[in-house]
């Protein structure tokens, strides 16, 4: 109607958690903290002890989480590292697959701001000879792709197969008769291999096989092997021929990112939206977050000790620190038995992982990628499986060796964590050792960054003329700003040992005591259901 005045919108919600980047401080004084009596204290903020926060608060339960950093989200948070301080990144997490959809949904994460945009292709592959290999979410996209290289069609329908096979393995595991896997305790693994219907192949991916070998069986070019081997070692001490290899592979393909199945994407504005988001559905519960509160102590049955002394008194305490760290913080009690605690002390998190953080002027030139724009999917650039697994054994006598580098472009897709004319990369490499033989990472790490840049360099010539400043976290930085032991992201290594019935449950042995961080089942990378699953099996035992 003529005259008439629109009313004015209301202002939006203030949104603290994102507007300081997870720097949210303390809700209260900790004098008034200890003061109150919890249902449940969580033991860290990264976001599966922020989902496990979330689901006791939903479920009447009184809650506060402490995080011994001054930011909240551990390895998937948001920071400003650079001089100009327009880039954020995520220090350690760059894309998500894994996130599991029945935690989007039941916190209500699209409400708070998680938006994903798969990555297409979802893998591009230089290789040495100018070739490559692309990955489409459409499999027609791809091997059209791989036609146009030059591949012949019989190693084109192996690499179908290929697919298919670990396909076959997430639906029986995911989506079977006998239900989700990965939404309560692990099988054993009978029960698993019963659930592969007793096939031999799908059982031997899953708990034996090395990830060359996996490959060598469906396709002959070598050249094609090289470039995927490495998607069986990420985050893995390990080299392509070492057994397990093809289970890592899989654990990253156990996904279904928007209902497209086992692919990865960019969440809009980084990583770190996702604690985020799953942090503000804690707050909205109920649940209390505190910052920079470094605890000291877990009393079973008590609470805990912080390091400044104060005690906060809780019947339950949900663990998301990793195994080691939580024996040191369970010294001294007797409420542990032997067999646990040898357990814990035992827990393999060797890591080689190497994370560069670069704030480019401009993206790098690949000479390989034709019409093709390589900045929207994940590269890989290798040395291929023998020089891979070279790498692995240098590093095993403590020389790094770079032997494959996954790059991630977060800006080709969102332009919110970059300045207009700027670019920001993200790089996970692999191998450098926590102990190096000689020297230490303080006088060697000039060293090290170059080993990874020489990699690169040798598909995108250009790149070190692009680059503005980097960021570099070897495991030892890891391990002392992200407070993983020994560096490891997933908390431990995820070969076979160590995973489904090998991995930590969230029920312990010591009363009143659960787990929820990354070294429990399912696994490592951003999943949220470890949170979930201790939330569950707190509120199923009647616990606080």
């Amino acid at each position: 109607m003529r005259g008439t005045v629109a009313p004015a919108m209301p202002p939006p919600e203030p949104r603290p958690i994102l507007e300081s980047l997870g720097r949210i401080g303390l809700p209260a004084p900790i004098a008034e903290l200890a003061r109150r009596r919890w249902d449940a204290i969580v033991v860290g903020a990264g976001h599966n002890g922020l989902a496990a926060a979330a689901y006791l608060a939903r479920a009447g339960r009184r809650v506060l989480v402490l995080e011994r950093s001054e930011r909240i989200g551990g390895a998937c948070t948001l920071e400003r590292p650079f001089a100009d301080e327009r880039f954020v990144v995520s220090p350690c997490a760059y894309v998500v697959g894994l996130l599991d959809r029945v935690v989007i949904e039941e916190l209500q994460l699209a409400r708070r701001g998680f938006r994903v945009r798969p990555v297409d292709p979802n893998l591009w592959c230089p290789l040495p000879d100018g070739t490559s290999y692309a990955g489409f979410i459409d499999p027609v996209r791809s091997a059209e792709h791989l036609r146009s290289q030059g591949f012949r069609e019989r190693d084109i329908a192996g690499i179908r197969a290929y697919d298919d096979v670990f396909d076959r393995i997430r639906r029986r595991l995911r989506a079977g008769p006998s239900g989700d896997t990965w939404q309560a305790d692990s099988p054993k693994r009978a029960e698993l291999e019963a659930m592969l219907g007793h096939d031999s192949e799908l059982a031997s991916i899953a708990f034996e096989e090395p990830i060359a070998e996996t490959l060598e069986r469906y396709v002959d070019d070598e050249r094609l092997v090289d470039a995927l081997a490495p998607e069986g070692l990420i985050g893995t001490f390990a080299g392509p021929r070492d057994p397990g290899t093809a289970s890592v592979h899989l654990m990253h393909h156990q996904g279904d990112l928007n209902g497209l199945g086992p692919v990865w994407g960019y969440v809009d504005g980084g990583m770190g939206m996702i604690s985020f988001a799953i942090a503000e559905a804690a707050t909205e519960a109920g649940a209390e977050i505190a910052a920079g509160v470094p605890v000291a102590r877990i009393h079973p049955r008590e609470g805990v000790e912080l390091a400044s002394g104060e005690i906060l008194a809780a019947p339950v305490v949900v663990c998301n620190a990793d195994p080691k760290r939580l024996a040191t913080m369970l010294d001294g009690s007797d409420a542990v038995p032997d067999a646990y605690r040898e357990r814990l002390e035992r827990w393999d998190v060797q890591s080689t992982a190497v994370k560069l953080n670069v704030a480019l002027r401009a993206v790098p030139t690949f000479t390989a990628a034709g019409e093709l724009d390589p900045y929207r999917s994940m590269v890989c650039v290798s040395r291929g499986v023998d020089g891979v697994q070279d790498a692995c054994e240098a590093a095993r006598r403590g020389e790094p060796a770079i032997g494959f580098c996954e790059l991630y472009f977060q800006s080709a897709y969102d332009r919110s964590v970059v300045p207009p004319d700027g670019h920001v990369m993200s790089v996970f490499a692999q191998y450098a050792p926590y102990e190096l033989a000689a020297g230490d990472w303080d006088s060697r790490r000039k060293e090290i960054v170059e080993l990874a840049i020489d990699l690169i360099a040798d598909y995108a010539p250009n790149v070190r003329d692009c680059i503005l400043e980097t960021q570099v976290l070897g495991p030892p930085d890891i391990e002392d700003r992200i407070g993983l032991s020994g560096g490891h992201i997933f908390q431990g290594e995820a070969l076979p040992e160590q995973m489904w019935d090998r991995r930590l449950a969230a029920r312990t042995p010591v009363a009143g005591l659960y787990l929820c961080g990354a070294a429990t089942h399912p696994g490592g990378s951003v999943i949220a259901l470890n949170g979930r699953i201790a939330a569950m099996d707190v509120l199923a035992d009647g616990a606080s």
